[in-house]
């Protein structure tokens, strides 16, 4: 709908910024996963996006932003947007008592969700989360390991996930947030299913990321079910 080239993205690169994406990369294992789910044709979200900005400093959570593609047709294309991440948040809603997918959504480890505007609450549900009871999980290089550990009944769901490690500002032209400017925090680029992990110990080859992106592994109980372990580099 919209033409990419009519309008600039401006990329951030302000230092509390850099030093949050420089912070997360040394982080501890299995953070708090923290997925938002979003779109700029949604007047409602940015209160949401601002908060995710405020997580992605933390090194304790892997914060990721998720573009849906169904408020598109409001006016404004989401520039993030694709039918996978779209897809993503679909599989999440009937184990998170969701009739429908709605934005904006912070699903926390799989387990949990909320709105995501009221940045105390938002808070409160991340320290009642329990630590992630996975398999260890590293990412270096260009090889992601997974240890071994007890076997989910179905198995796990691999994920590769590619996301901006810092913050992306984009002039909204049309639409709910016309004449706005939105701030969005590691905004996921790619999202790509390596396999199933059986409990046994598996090692996998990782490309290398691109100039300004990041990489995270997450290990995930099938059918949107909850997150067993995460690591980033």
């Amino acid at each position: 709908m919209n033409n990419h080239n009519s309008f600039r993205i401006v990329i951030a690169a302000a230092s509390m910024s850099l030093m949050g994406a420089a912070s997360a990369s040394a982080g501890a294992q299995n953070p708090v996963v923290v997925e938002l789910f979003t779109s700029q044709g949604c007047s409602s979200c940015p209160p949401a996006n601002a908060n995710l900005v405020k997580l992605s400093n933390d090194p304790n959570i892997l914060a990721l932003s998720f573009a849906v593609t169904y408020w598109d047709y409001l006016g404004w294309k989401d520039i993030f947007g694709r039918e996978e991440f779209t897809q993503r948040q679909v599989t999440y809603e009937p184990a998170l008592g969701q009739s429908s997918p709605f934005t904006p959504q912070m699903v926390i480890n799989g387990r949990t969700s909320t709105v995501g505007q009221n940045f105390g609450e938002l808070r409160g549900l991340i320290a009642a989360e329990k630590p992630l009871a996975g398999p260890a999980v590293n990412l270096k290089g260009n090889t992601a390991t997974i240890d071994d550990g007890g076997r989910p009944a179905s198995g796990a769901d691999i994920w590769l996930v590619r996301y901006d490690a810092g913050l992306v500002q984009v002039p909204v032209a049309r639409g709910e947030n016309a004449g706005e400017t939105l701030p969005h925090a590691h905004v996921v680029r790619e999202l790509t299913h390596l396999g199933l992990w059986n409990g046994k110990a598996q090692s996998l080859p990782i490309a290398s990321g691109k100039s300004g992106q990041k990489r995270a592994v997450i290990v995930q109980e099938r059918n949107g079910g909850q997150i067993l372990a995460a690591a980033t580099d």
